[in-house]
This record gives structure tokens, sequence and C-alpha cells, in this order.
């Protein structure tokens, strides 16, 4: 598994994910097509500024077009306070295979290197057993249930937070 930057022609992977209702499941449902494009070119120009980290997730002897997940890392206010966090998601056909979990672990790794993130929160939502198993298994520490906005949707999540370089799990299942 390796990561790249997102790009523009990523635009078919981005709608296979957030237009999907089995992958949207967990977000509140699928997102319009014009909404994800919208958030393409959104997502390009946090990456121009070094703002955000948008990673695409492309398997092993994939091509390097043939993205299946994304993992991101991000920072953005919260009760006037300026949090990191992460998130990611990997197509069905895709998941179980560790990826998602090796993705994260190297964001992680390199936040930790990088140094400017601080601690890193992650929301999954509260019934996500295997979004919930990568927290746990990567040394995020529970802070409890709460309900997020995400997308104009209200999701019920478990908030959790690991500070980069202290985390544990190997990467692999």
């Amino acid at each position: 598994m390796r990561l790249r930057d997102v790009r523009a022609g990523d635009v078919e992977a981005y709608v296979r994910m957030r237009c999907d209702p089995v992958m949207m499941a967990e977000l509140g449902g699928p997102l319009p097509r014009e909404r994800v494009e919208a958030r393409l070119r959104k997502d390009l120009s946090l990456v121009a500024a070094d703002a955000s980290w948008i990673r695409m997730i492309v398997p092993d002897g994939a091509a390097d077009d043939e993205a299946v997940g994304t993992v991101t890392l991000w920072s953005d206010q919260e009760d006037g306070v300026t949090v990191s966090e992460i998130g990611w998601m990997v197509l069905p056909g895709y998941q179980g295979r560790g990826l998602a979990k090796a993705a994260v672990r190297q964001v992680l790794d390199a936040a930790a290197e990088d140094g400017r993130w601080g601690e890193v929160h992650a929301n999954p939502g509260a019934g996500n057993g295997p979004s919930n198993g990568i927290c746990r298994a990567l040394g995020f520490r529970l802070l409890g249930e709460r309900d997020l906005d995400f997308a104009d949707r209200v999701l019920r999540t478990n908030h959790w937070v690991v500070v980069p370089g202290e985390h544990l799990g190997s990467g692999t299942d």
C-alpha cells in the first residue's frame, strides 16, 4: 500500500467513495455528485497550501490512479480552539485488508516527524466497529461519545485522541 496526495484526476474515486450509500452509511448517507466535485476542488487548494494532508490510498500492484480510499489530516476550530483531526475511508471491496490501518499509521508517523499537528482526534461513527478498532489498535484514547456536524448532518460518534509518535500497533491486521 502506498499513499499519494490527492489530485484533480481523483474525481471519480471521490464520487465512488462519497456518493455510494454503503460507503456513506456511517456518515449520514451519500452526497450529491456536485458537492463531491466541489469538495475535491477545495481539497486540492488545501493540499496546495499545505493546510491539510489528503492522501489517496493505492494498493500494492495497482496503478497510481487506482485509489481505493483516502486518509486525511486537517485542522479545524472546535469551541474556539484549533484541533487536528484524522479521517479515512476505503471502498467496500478493499476493506478488511488492513489498508486503512496502515494508511492511518503512516500519516500519524509523518505527523510525528512534522511536529505541527499536536494531538490528533478521530471521530468514527459510534457504530462503526472497524474504524473504532483502528483507533483502539493504534493507541488512540477514547474520550467518549458525542454528536458531531458533518456535511450538514449530525452524527453520533466516538471521540478518540492520540499524540502522534505515541501511537501503538503494527499497522497490519
